[in-house]
């Protein structure tokens, strides 16, 4: 098969898996290689669907020994099947790059004949990239459940971050559609990771010379929207794995209809975006306004689709407002709906030297439009409605749906790329 044809099938391939990370890594330039990172993190855009493709994304394999029945590319699936090597993956990184297509890479791959095998061909795959090729710019790849600690160590240690897919909630989701994985064989590896970070960590204060193992953390995935779980079931098990493993990210994927089952949604049914949208602001609110997941959501039940979580938060506690924007500490601040991280720092740095104005709020970054209905200023309200005004949720309901998607040139179909593989 020639390249173009695997280029093809195996970046289709990828497009479920989410890698929309900033890079979090510093691995500096240096004389005679390609490409570095930065702090700031990679570049992304997004495409027609709602998913990153801000980096050279593909499997290195859709070749696949297990059956998932919520997966594309399972072994009882009919699909045309590819394998890179590992010098075509290293290859494709290196002359996207030059060309400036991408700024970094994530690799994937199903599973071929076993865990460690396919491991161990990535690890060839990126130990040619990192040597032969020169290659220092970021690199995401996925970690196989079920692979050795010797491996994941490997793997590590050669890219910039490392993520374990937990795919869905529950023991008994996963026992359902993906009866050869088992939750444990998931967990472990995370573990496993975080252990290695923290010993490399240790190493690192010793000797500042020892390589750095995966220096922008874990991440991983769940699936939305493929089994009755519930977004209470996802957020509980996201806090667990922020507060147990660091993990960096948990991604929420809506899930796509790609084949019959008799659990599986048909395959008429949209993807819910909304839904996997609403996930990731519960999300935010959890990691960077300190809410809990029963503040959120109540057990058991889904998130309003028609009011981002903060504002259904704010409904639901009406006795906690108006808050007065010129006394309120910081942690209340930040439970107005309109008032984000930085515009209540700003708030609280700006009142210092004068008592603010709804006008001066503007001015700091906040969202009058839903704020007013929650604060005052110098004891002033400003909504267009009481605060106990039944018509309050009519004013607060999001009609805007998921943030916009921007497309780049799909670099898996041939015709969007110059003929340079057979230089």
């Amino acid at each position: 098969m020639e390249l173009m044809e695997k280029l093809a099938i195996l970046g289709e391939a990828a497009r479920y898996d989410a890698s929309c990370a900033s890079s979090g890594s510093t691995r500096q330039g240096k004389k005679g290689s390609l490409g570095s990172t930065v702090a700031c993190g990679v570049c992304h855009s997004w495409s027609a669907d709602g998913r990153c493709v801000s980096l050279l994304k593909i499997l290195l394999s859709n070749a696949c020994i297990y059956n998932c029945a919520y997966c594309a590319n399972r072994c009882g699936s009919n699909v045309p099947r590819a394998t890179f090597t590992p010098d075509e993956v290293a290859k494709l990184t290196t002359e996207f790059y030059r060309r400036n297509y991408i700024e970094g890479l994530f690799l994937s791959s199903g599973v071929v004949k076993s865990p460690d095998y396919t491991m161990e061909l990535m690890i060839e795959a990126l130990t040619l990239l990192r040597g032969s090729y020169g290659f220092n710019g970021y690199v995401h790849v996925k970690v196989i459940p079920g692979a050795s600690q010797e491996l994941i160590q490997k793997l590590g240690l050669l890219a910039d971050r490392v993520s374990v897919n937990i795919e869905l909630p529950t023991s008994q989701s996963l026992m359902l559609l993906a009866p050869d994985k088992k939750r444990d064989a998931i967990l472990t590896p995370m573990g496993e990771i975080q252990k290695l970070k923290e010993a490399n960590q240790e190493e690192r204060r010793l000797f500042k010379s020892a390589p750095l193992f995966a220096p922008s953390g874990q991440s991983t995935q769940m699936i939305v929207g493929a089994t009755p779980d519930s977004d209470a079931q996802i957020l509980r098990l996201s806090s667990s794995l922020y507060e147990k493993y660091q993990m960096k990210r948990v991604y929420f994927s809506a899930y796509v209809p790609v084949g019959r089952h008799p659990t599986l949604p048909p395959p008429d049914v949209q993807a819910p975006l909304l839904r996997e949208h609403r996930l990731y602001q519960a999300d935010w609110l959890m990691r960077f306004y300190k809410f809990k997941v029963e503040e959120i959501v109540e057990q058991g039940e889904n998130l309003d689709e028609d009011l981002d979580p903060k504002a259904s938060w704010a409904l639901r506690h009406l006795s906690f407002f108006p808050v007065e924007v010129n006394q309120a500490d910081l942690a209340l601040l930040l439970r107005v709906p309109g008032i984000g991280p930085i515009s209540a720092k700003r708030i609280v740095a700006a009142r210092r030297t004068r008592q603010l104005e709804h006008s001066d709020l503007k001015r700091l970054g906040v969202v009058l439009k839903r704020a007013n209905f929650f604060i005052t200023c110098k004891g002033r309200y400003a909504g267009a409605v009481p605060l106990g005004s039944p018509f309050l949720r009519a004013h607060l309901v999001d009609r805007t749906g998921p943030s916009p998607q921007y497309t780049l040139p799909d670099f898996a179909t041939p015709a969007a790329l110059p003929a340079f593989i057979e230089g």
